[in-house]
């Protein structure tokens, strides 16, 4: 060929080349997904290596997963199908992202990822022809839900004895920075024993020094636990990264196989981050007890660490009687005192017919009770089976419920006192809630037990965290059993009073101090609003607050209208919609999103002198310094802890013994929705607050009572010194790794 007509062929396969660019390997759209096969060069030359990638487009909070998923997923696959005489290398995997997803930990990629792989092509291919490439890619995509996905993808490419970069040439680059080399590790070693492996190691990189991250991502499937705490902690010269392995340990695991991703990987170059590959054998040796790497004995208090079906159910009963004597719940029981009062009147006149309709009423405020326990727990279980981290009492840590709560309350309180009177008869429950809350009709008695349970759910009495927290556990019939029998022992006290009419005979005889007792009972009412406003001070701040009270002042001048057109003066009747709708829009105005996340910044640092944020992470690194911790699961809206945090926890005394002890106090603030203090709760077979835990730097953690005094607490921090060895407490233990 001429030089004239090389120089027409080379100038015809950079326009085709440049032209196939263009339009050769349109993206193909999946479920939540694009992807592509696209190159960083115009051509393919023969014989020269070739890196072609798999480009992944995810949709927001969409992810695939890595070559080695964690906890659940799959990798991604490529089956290459290629022209005669083309080889391909496997997938060159970037660093991967951790992804939580409820209490367990997978590895993948989010955003747009490209996996690349390096083909070679034969050294005969002849300049100016066409080469197609093809492969069958295979994916599987999660967010809430997990979709297989898949495409059948192509790249047509220019064979000539050069190329040009194109405009994906960067971002290979910028791709290739990100996949981990071999790990550039000074004296390095791996032990194991039981479930702790030790990996150390001295300098890092080439500049040296000693890391502030690192993190770890095994090359192996069941190796090492994904969602278990990895602590790094300094050792002599070096450096020390405690892991926890896969339980029964494999014979075949004799090599620590992973990535280390240092200071936050390739992609943080700038301060000092690096990714590496290791392979280190792993041998048995003595490896040193700290909090993330070590077995935990739980020990609970009264010797309870593990309840079977019946414990569960007796403790249940005897919880819900127990929870008749919170102060959440009385203001609302105090209705059903009024209308017992009633019936004792109709009692005297008319005793067989209303010695029935007694019955009728205490069965009604049962099923209402039983009712509410199994719908709310049923809810609980299918949000859990979903993938939410929730726990008992959910339902007040949404701050709109919080705020609807209160102005219910401010309404029934109005309504005793006489201000107004519903007259909607069998309208909606919601438009007449608080006239039938005390009114004479079974839907009265019914919707009383749904209030109750509504208000008593966060609080958890005595023996009611070991039986709750058995019960998610366990199949749904066994759970929503337990729940049931929560209720009953709930209900138990005004079903017996209703099943022996006598025993109303203890109670005072009616007379006019009942309508004056009516007008008194709207005082706890108000009271519980007073309760309810401050948990929503700690959820939403000072804003929201303001938000609430408006909303009440709006509420109670519907309320005030409404009486005065039920008393003739129908004209107000408007007054009293727009009123309400008003309060209606101040109600969710003050509970909006925004302001709940700008109250929980707010609320991040405990205020109490002497308390710390709690963080798993925290807990893990002031144990692996050989401090005991005690951890407070606390919630605005739980009046038990704040009870405790009253009368013991923030005591002097009580301030003193810990110092004295050399105990580092932290709190965790379950008041807003926090998915690690609900999977923290669940390690203790617990999903309510309060919680109580004292831990040892030795690998013993003694769960307390949930009705704390001060000897009790006091008796744990003794035993400190002696825990580890012999103790004398009765309590039960229980191997649960951290």
């Amino acid at each position: 060929m001429t030089g004239i007509g090389k120089a027409w062929a080379a100038l015809a396969a950079v326009v085709l080349g440049l032209t196939l660019g263009s339009v050769q390997a349109q993206p193909v759209r999946g479920d939540n997904i694009e992807s592509e096969l696209v190159a960083p060069v115009t051509a393919a030359v023969p014989g020269q290596p070739l890196t072609v990638a798999l480009r992944l487009k995810h949709d927001p909070h969409w992810h695939t997963y890595w070559q080695v998923p964690g906890d659940s997923g799959l990798p991604t696959t490529i089956q290459w199908k290629l022209p005669e005489g083309w080889s391909a290398g496997p997938i060159q995997w970037p660093v991967p992202l951790r992804l939580p997803v409820g209490p367990l930990m997978n590895f993948g990629y989010e955003g747009e990822v490209l996996l690349l792989t390096e083909l070679t092509p034969p050294a005969g291919l002849k300049p100016g022809s066409m080469v197609e490439l093809a492969a069958r890619a295979d994916w599987l995509i999660c967010k809430d839900v997990c979709i297989p996905g898949g495409a059948d993808l192509k790249l047509a490419l220019l064979v000539d004895a050069t190329a040009a970069p194109t405009h994906r040439a960067a971002q290979f680059e910028a791709t290739r920075k990100l996949i981990p080399g071999r790990a550039d590790l000074a004296q390095v070693a791996a032990s194991i024993e039981a479930n702790r492996i030790k990996l150390s190691f001295g300098a890092v990189g080439a500049q040296g020094g000693l890391p502030a991250k690192v993190e770890f991502f095994p090359l192996e499937e069941q190796r090492i636990e994904a969602a278990a705490p990895q602590v790094l902690q300094a050792e002599g010269d070096g450096s020390a990264l405690y892991l926890r392995a896969v339980q029964p340990v494999s014979a075949a695991f004799n090599t620590l196989k992973g990535v280390l991703v240092v200071n936050g990987g390739p992609a943080q170059a700038a301060q000092g981050g690096w990714a590496g590959t290791l392979e280190v054998p792993l041998v048995a040796g003595r490896v040193p007890a700290v909090g993330g790497g070590a077995p935990l004995a739980i020990v609970e208090a009264g010797g309870a660490a593990r309840v079977g079906f019946w414990g569960a159910l007796i403790g249940a009963l005897i919880g819900g009687l127990i929870l008749n004597l919170m102060p959440c719940v009385f203001p609302v029981l105090s209705l059903k005192l009024l209308s017992l009062l009633q019936h004792q009147r109709q009692e005297d006149a008319a005793h067989r017919r209303h010695a029935a309709s007694l019955r009728a009423h205490g069965a009604a405020f049962t099923v209402g009770v039983v009712l509410s326990f199994v719908l709310l727990a049923g809810l609980l279980i299918a949000l859990r089976a979903g993938g939410a981290q929730l726990g008992w009492g959910f339902q007040l840590q949404a701050p709109w419920v919080v705020a609807a709560l209160a102005t219910l309350f401010v309404l029934i309180g109005l309504n005793l006192l006489g201000s107004f009177e519903f007259s909607f008869g069998a309208g909606l429950a919601s438009s007449g809630l608080a006239q039938r809350l005390q009114s004479d009709s079974l839907a009265g008695s019914f919707w009383t037990g749904v209030l109750a349970v509504v208000v008593a759910a966060p609080c958890t009495a005595p023996f009611m965290g070991a039986a709750l927290g058995y019960a998610v556990t366990q199949p749904a019939a066994i759970a929503l059993t337990v729940f049931a029998a929560l209720g009953v022992g709930m209900a138990t006290p005004y079903l017996v009073l209703t099943l022996f009419p006598r025993l109303l005979a203890r109670l005072p005889r009616p007379g006019a101090w009942m309508e004056r007792f009516k007008q008194f009972m709207a005082f706890p009412m108000f009271a519980t609003v007073v309760w309810l406003v401050w948990v929503l001070a700690q959820q939403t701040g000072a804003d929201g607050v303001a938000w609430a009270l408006g909303a009440f002042l709006l509420v109670g001048m519907a309320a005030w209208a409404l009486g005065l057109a039920q008393r003739g003066a129908r004209r107000f009747r408007w007054v009293a919609a727009v009123a309400a709708a008003c309060g209606v829009y101040a109600l969710f105005a003050g509970t909006n999103p925004a302001a709940v996340a700008q109250a929980q910044a707010q609320r991040a640092a405990p205020s109490a002198a002497g308390w710390k944020s709690w963080s798993s992470e925290a807990v893990d690194q002031t144990l692996a310094a050989g401090k005991p911790v005690f951890v407070d699961f606390t919630a605005a809206w739980c009046v038990t802890c704040q009870v405790n945090k009253q009368t013991v926890l923030q005591t002097a005394s009580m301030d003193q013994a810990f110092a004295a002890s050399g105990v580092v106090r932290m709190r965790a603030d379950w008041t807003n929705r926090d998915e690690a203090i609900t999977r923290e709760l669940a390690r203790f077979n617990r999903n309510g607050v309060p919680l109580y835990v004292l831990f040892h730097p030795q690998g013993q953690a003694h769960v307390l009572p949930e009705i704390l005094t001060e000897r009790t607490l006091r008796e744990a921090l003794s035993r400190l010194s002696g825990t580890g060895k012999s103790s004398t407490a009765k309590s039960s233990t229980a191997q649960f790794p951290r």
